[in-house]
């Protein structure tokens, strides 16, 4: 009785949290409807949003009442978040990586443990403060400094061509984005890396492997279905962050980044700093078509969660068959 009971009871335990997701996910379609309804698939092609004009009389369009010049397409916004969590990833994954085998194989004993908190105590930090530390310092670097030097090494590329007089752009943003997600992936490799079993290392070594070379042959291949996990946690902190990219985004609106330094504006961040304006529209449409990118980027974050997850498992599968 009392065994039933408790499998019962941890049945409804685990319920709890996909019914909270599906309850977050209905909400958000319920409520963004009308949105969904009036700005239809274009919505994720159009690269114009704008409030319209709040204060004269609204029209209706197809039944929905709407400000006179209202658009809403958020092209600019999805491309603004896919680029910055990627770029924050192309610089993460190998510096996490380095620091998690440093931490398992380089770091003196007694300094591990310290070393450690020290990781772990950065994924604590608020992200405003990451906000502040981006204005004050990196920006006015990144303006000055690295994108300067990125012009002058890799100048032929437009893409790397041209500075930011400011400093706020995809480049700060990504490096701050960076800096938020490094101890994420860097905790989860380590953790990793700490279950390699001895044997395997000891063999490396007896074949005379050096220890750099043991770290590369033998612990990164045994945990690599952990590191894309780690990856896809620190996607999922870079994909949903709003505080820190937005001080540091410029806020870009209605045009497409054409340089590493160009202002851009995340889906996340733009719902944050547009929600005072929306909440003026008399006719909610926009605060609708606000909680609708919030629709999307949950659905992003989902379909990317389970990409990984599929890859993971086929890693699994396909080290299980090795064996």
């Amino acid at each position: 009785m009392r065994t039933s009971l408790f499998r019962t009871g941890l049945i409804g335990l685990t319920g709890i949290i996909p019914g909270i997701l599906f309850a977050v996910i209905i909400f958000l379609a319920l409520y963004s409807w009308p949105a969904i309804r009036f700005n239809g698939a274009g919505f994720l092609i159009r690269q114009m949003w704008s409030l319209g004009n709040l204060y004269a009389n609204p029209v209706t369009i197809g039944a929905t009442e709407v400000p006179i010049g209202a658009h809403y397409g958020i092209l600019v916004f999805i491309v603004g978040t896919l680029a910055t969590s990627a770029l924050a990833l192309l610089i993460a994954v190998p510096v996490s990586i380095g620091v998690a085998i440093f931490l398992a194989e380089g770091a003196p004993p007694r300094l591990r443990p310290l070393l450690s908190l020290i990781v772990d105590l950065l994924a604590v930090v608020p992200s405003v403060v990451y906000g502040l530390w981006g204005i004050a310092v990196l920006a006015p670097l990144v303006a000055h400094v690295i994108a300067p030097a990125l012009g002058a090494v890799l100048g032929f590329i437009p893409f790397f061509a041209g500075g930011s007089p400011t400093g706020f752009g995809l480049l700060s943003s990504s490096l701050v984005l960076t800096l938020m997600v490094v101890p994420i992936i860097t905790t989860t490799i380590y953790s990793a890396l700490q279950q390699v079993l001895a044997p395997d290392k000891e063999a490396a070594y007896a074949l005379g492997a050096m220890k750099l070379e043991m770290a590369v042959g033998v612990m990164l291949p045994a945990v690599r279905g952990s590191i894309i996990g780690a990856a896809i946690l620190g996607l999922g902190r870079a994909l949903g962050e709003t505080m820190a990219v937005l001080m540091v985004s410029g806020g870009a609106i209605n045009y497409l980044p054409t340089t590493i330094t160009s202002p851009i504006s995340t889906m996340a961040s733009f719902i944050v700093s547009q929600l005072d304006s929306a909440e003026q529209d008399p006719t909610g449409m926009a605060v609708r078509s606000l909680a609708e990118i919030a629709l999307v980027l949950f659905v992003i974050t989902i379909v990317v969660n389970g990409i990984a997850r599929m890859i993971t498992r086929g890693l699994h599968v396909s080290l299980a068959g090795r064996g």
